[in-house]
């Protein structure tokens, strides 16, 4: 699978259905108890969900899936005021305000208090997902003229629902790094140890990047992981694409930028982009994105974003 390193993800409902029902089977498992005993079947309303601080908006598409899909589940089955209408207001990607009206949900009330939950916690952990994002990229930018660098996100997301994260980093103006372990090749530490380089400041004799090159599909990229100096002058040489500068203090590090950047030079080439990855934050960042670097990776923005207050209120 070829995949540039600006191809994001974009909401494909075949591939969320599955994340949706298995959500909503983890919660309504045998039924709504609650709800079935205390709302009537055919009884209809009316609510809209409400975003209570400013953010970013990621996933109103999944929380309509969710209004839909509980209809086919065993608790909407066969019974009467089933149908769900649903009005958005606003579209992922979007910057509200505290107080807006997000979507409009109407139809029956066993359904939509069924999944309202559920509904919610999407929404709100994709949304705080783009909030996050949203500052990290807005701060680049003031680093203008040379706000160049792109924020990426990482593997550090929760089981199952990758996807989802990686889309709504997208939708916060952040840029998608590899899917998973099969779509690129990232020479890790690790990597580094078991290929036999113990001190990680050699290449290990096994590596071959002719042979990687012949053995994966045609664009697809290959990037490598460095810490130190000593290991970045091993690398420079080698045909990657992407040179990952890890876990670096802020003066080793413009010292390693400005060695791939005169290496790039030599070459006359573009090639390796510079990636910074490792204990990044909002403090830090601009200084990192002053040097000139291509990419910073950002593990924050899916493992630990606080998700947006966002509520379900009935009007009718």
């Amino acid at each position: 699978m070829d995949r540039s390193e600006e191809e994001n993800v974009n909401l494909d409902l075949k591939k969320i259905r599955p994340i949706v029902k298995n959500a909503l089977r983890e919660d309504i498992g045998r039924g709504d108890i609650t709800t079935g005993l205390l709302v009537p079947e055919t009884k209809k309303m009316k609510a809209k969900i409400v975003v209570r601080e400013p953010g970013i908006v990621a996933g109103i598409g999944v929380a309509e899936e969710v209004f839909k899909a509980v209809e086919s589940l065993t608790i909407g089955k066969g019974r009467k005021g089933r149908g769900i209408e649903f009005k958005k207001i606003v579209e992922d990607g979007d910057q509200v305000k505290r107080g807006e009206t997000l979507a409009e949900v109407r139809g029956g009330a066993q359904v939509v208090l069924t999944g309202e939950r559920t509904a919610l916690n999407f929404l709100q952990h994709l949304s705080g997902i783009a909030t996050l994002t949203r500052k990290y990229t807005e701060a680049v930018k003031s680093t203008s003229p040379r706000g160049k660098a792109k924020i990426y996100d990482t593997r550090k997301t929760l089981p199952g629902l990758r996807y989802l994260e990686k889309y709504a980093v997208s939708c916060g103006g952040g840029y998608n790094h590899r899917m998973g372990l099969y779509d690129m090749v990232l020479i890790k530490d690790n990597h580094w140890w078991i290929a036999g380089a113990r001190t990680r400041e050699k290449v290990p004799g096994g590596w071959n990047l002719e042979e990687i090159r012949e053995k994966i599909p045609k664009g697809m990229k290959v990037e490598v992981e460095v810490d130190s100096l000593r290991q970045l002058k091993r690398v420079l040489d080698m045909d990657v694409d992407i040179i990952m500068l890890d876990n670096m203090k802020l003066p080793i590090l413009k010292k390693a930028v400005r060695m791939v950047k005169m290496a790039r030079d030599r070459k006359g080439t573009k090639s390796p982009a510079i990636e910074v990855s490792g204990k990044i934050n909002l403090k830090s960042i601009k200084q990192i994105a002053h040097l000139g670097v291509d990419r910073i990776s950002v593990g924050e923005i899916t493992h630990s974003a606080r998700a947006l207050d966002i509520s379900l209120d009935i009007v009718a």
